[in-house]
């Protein structure tokens, strides 16, 4: 007798046999496995241990960008020295073999590009860059690194009007940069399989993408460790460590799609 994850496994290898325009979105879920906490684990999550409108929103960012360093310091430090996992490896994979047409992330930790994802969506931007909010100067993570990860060593500021600089992350009470958003809304349009993996599906607007897919007749594959709202709504569910999920799927689909792809030739 199959396993519940064996047979979520061959299930899900059956809807990319079928998919034509499959779509990924990841959220926190994915990194931990890197070392990476998440927000809304319970007992883990670090919301459970900072209020995110006091050290992670604009508007107190505004206020007293020193309490956001002080705040995002640890978490910055884990992101530079973390390595992609194989769940990381396992999408980029997929995407070099022709099943993944494009990736959606909440995530800033650039994990997914390390890995070597290409066509990728960044919706809450990334940890690389960092941009000064008076004059619009963007200077990259080398010019700011010191500061950021280094405690005593004062605040980043814009070399041309000496304001703190804010990295390049979405926070509380910002909007999702316009181009990337409608891009990824479109990709979520287009798509015929959504793969959710790692996201509680909980941080709005970019959790209604997947929604959106199915609304718009794709199919729904959801990995991550809790539940999530649209888990009902899925064709197929697994609450399970998407670094090792991926990889069991990625390692079932390069010779269906090779041979699919050789028959579509001849034909």
């Amino acid at each position: 007798m199959q396993s519940s994850e064996e047979q979520f496994i061959g299930a899900t290898v059956r809807l990319f046999r079928r998919a034509r325009h499959a779509v990924a979105f990841t959220g926190a879920g994915m990194s931990t496995a890197s070392g990476i906490p998440d927000f809304r684990s319970h007992g883990t999550g670090l919301w459970e241990r900072a209020d995110p409108m006091e050290v992670a929103s604009l508007a107190s960012f505004r206020r007293k960008p020193e309490a956001f360093y002080e705040w995002v310091r640890p978490l910055a430090q884990r992101m530079f020295a973390a390595e992609p996992n194989s769940g990381h490896h396992a999408l980029a994979a997929l995407e070099r073999a022709g099943f993944l047409a494009a990736l959606i992330t909440q995530n800033i930790d650039q994990l997914h590009r390390r890995a070597g994802s290409q066509r990728m969506f960044e919706l809450h931007g990334d940890i690389s860059a960092a941009s000064c909010l008076s004059c619009g100067r963007t200077y990259a993570s080398d010019q700011f690194r010191e500061q950021l990860l280094c405690a005593g060593t004062g605040l980043p500021t814009c070399a041309q009007c000496r304001s703190v600089l804010k990295p390049d992350v979405i926070l509380f009470g910002e909007i999702l940069p316009e181009k990337t958003m409608r891009e990824a809304q479109q990709a979520a349009l287009r798509c015929d399989l959504m793969l959710v993996a790692g996201s509680s599906l909980q941080v709005f607007p970019a959790a209604d993408l997947p929604a959106m897919a199915h609304r718009n007749g794709a199919a729904l594959i959801i990995i991550n460790r809790e539940e999530t709202h649209l888990d009902q709504a899925a064709n197929v569910v697994l609450h399970a460590d998407v670094s090792e999920t991926l990889p069991a799927i990625a390692a079932r689909l390069p010779v269906v799609r090779a041979v699919h792809t050789r028959e579509t030739k001849v034909t």
